[in-house]
C-alpha cells in the first residue's frame, strides 16, 4: 500500500510513512470488506459513509506538518482509521462522529490509542473545549468552511477540508498566520457530505 499508493504521488515524510505502515488498517473496516482493506478505495462502513482510500488519508495528514506534539482535531470520525493515524504523528486528538452507532465501534477499536478522545457531536461545529488546535482534518465535505473550525485554529495551525458540491469537491488547505488566514486548493475529490449545522 505505501509504495504503490503512497511514495508513488509524492508523499514522503518518513514518519508519516511509518505510521502508514504499522496501523492495522483492516482493523477499522467490516468484516465483509477486508480483503480490500489495503486497495486504493474508499469503503462503506455503513449508515452512508466510507473509509476514505489510502491516498487520501496520507495526503490530508501530510498537508498538516505535524511535528509530534501537537493538539488535532479530526471531525468525522467515521471507522477510526484517520485518528489513529493522527495518534501517531500528534500529541493529543480529539475526534467526533455524528452518528452515535459510528462513534461507538470506532472507540472500540481507537482504544488502543490512548492519546485519542472520542466524542459524539456535530463537527461541523469543532470540539471548542479542547481548542485551539494546530492541526484540524474533515473528512466530509462541507458547502463552504465553517467558521468554527478556523476560529478553533492555533496560531500557525492548518485546517485541511474537502469544499463543495455533493459528488466533487476541492480539497483546501487553511493556514492562520496570527490575524490572518491563507488558503490554497489542493486537489479534486469526492468526499460523502458533512453532516451536522454548517454542513448539508
Amino acid at each position: 500500500m505505501v509504495e504503490d499508493q503512497i511514495l508513488t504521488r509524492g508523499v514522503r515524510e518518513p514518519r508519516l510513512l511509518k505510521t502508514l505502515e504499522l496501523v492495522p488498517r483492516h482493523l477499522f473496516v467490516r468484516k465483509a470488506e477486508r480483503d480490500y482493506a489495503y486497495d486504493d478505495v474508499p469503503l462503506p462502513i455503513g449508515h452512508g459513509q466510507t473509509i476514505s482510500q489510502p491516498y487520501i488519508v496520507a495526503l490530508m495528514t501530510d498537508l498538516l506538518k505535524l511535528t509530534g506534539d501537537e493538539r488535532v482535531l479530526d471531525v468525522g470520525t467515521g471507522s477510526g482509521y484517520q485518528a489513529a493515524v493522527l495518534a501517531c504523528m500528534a500529541g493529543e486528538v480529539h475526534t467526533i462522529e455524528f452518528i452515535p452507532e459510528l462513534a461507538t465501534r470506532a472507540g472500540q477499536v481507537l482504544s488502543a490509542y490512548p492519546n485519542v478522545i472520542c466524542h459524539v457531536g456535530d463537527g461541523s461545529l469543532g470540539w471548542p473545549a479542547a481548542s485551539p488546535y494546530m492541526g484540524i482534518i474533515v473528512g466530509a465535505a462541507a458547502p463552504k468552511v465553517p467558521q468554527a473550525l478556523l476560529e478553533q485554529l492555533a496560531d500557525g495551525g492548518r485546517l485541511v477540508i474537502p469544499i463543495g458540491a455533493p459528488g466533487y469537491q476541492i480539497l483546501e488547505e487553511w493556514t492562520r498566520n496570527g490575524k490572518r488566514l491563507d488558503h490554497r486548493s489542493i486537489s479534486g475529490v469526492a468526499f460523502v457530505p458533512l453532516r451536522g449545522e454548517h454542513g448539508w
